[in-house]
């Protein structure tokens, strides 16, 4: 046990005694008052900055297209911010609030539809466009899982896309030879 260094007691006057840690960096001390949690703001989800990024930029565009996408429930959880932002910057609707919802989403078509859908539905509402379900427990992992929505979304919206895409490759598909 030559390797532990044991934690040091300190008195000061007019205080009563703290505990100093030492710190594993540079070997200097560090106290409970010096270890602050500024500039955490967010969950890390295991995920590099760019990769956590680009991540929420899928899933916004997701949820834009479909108005309702399941997911974790911390993703969820996270992910809401960034929608309600955008969604504020598509009620704006000036020339660089678009710009910066195309820099922050990355689809142009799904900032078109936040534009001129989405915005315009919530012109009226402050705030709480989305709203994040509980939907129990993924099987495989057991996994918090989640539904995040918009609030008053349009029930039609979800899978529109998936259903039209499936349409026209089975329309452009030969007919099979009988």
């Amino acid at each position: 046990m030559a390797g532990l260094v044991p934690a040091i007691r300190v008195l000061e006057r007019g205080r009563e005694a703290r505990t100093l840690m030492p710190a594993v960096q540079a070997g200097r001390h560090v106290n409970e008052e010096e270890a602050m949690r500024h500039g955490n703001a967010h969950r890390k989800l295991n995920r590099k900055s760019e990769h956590r990024r680009a991540m929420f930029a899928n899933m916004a565009a997701s949820l834009i297209r479909h108005e309702q996408i399941v997911t974790t429930l911390p993703k969820a959880k996270d992910l809401r911010p960034i929608v309600e932002k955008l969604v504020t910057l598509g009620k704006r609707g000036d020339l660089h609030a678009r710009r910066q919802a195309i820099a922050e989403m990355r689809d142009i078509a799904m900032v078109k539809k936040l534009f001129d859908v989405i915005g315009p539905r919530y012109k009226d509402r402050n705030g709480g466009y989305t709203r994040v379900l509980k939907a129990g427990y993924r099987y495989g992992d057991s996994a918090a899982v989640a539904v995040i929505e918009f609030v008053d979304r349009d029930v039609d919206a979800k899978g529109k896309d998936d259903l039209a895409r499936h349409e026209a490759a089975k329309a452009a598909a030969p007919a099979p030879a009988a």
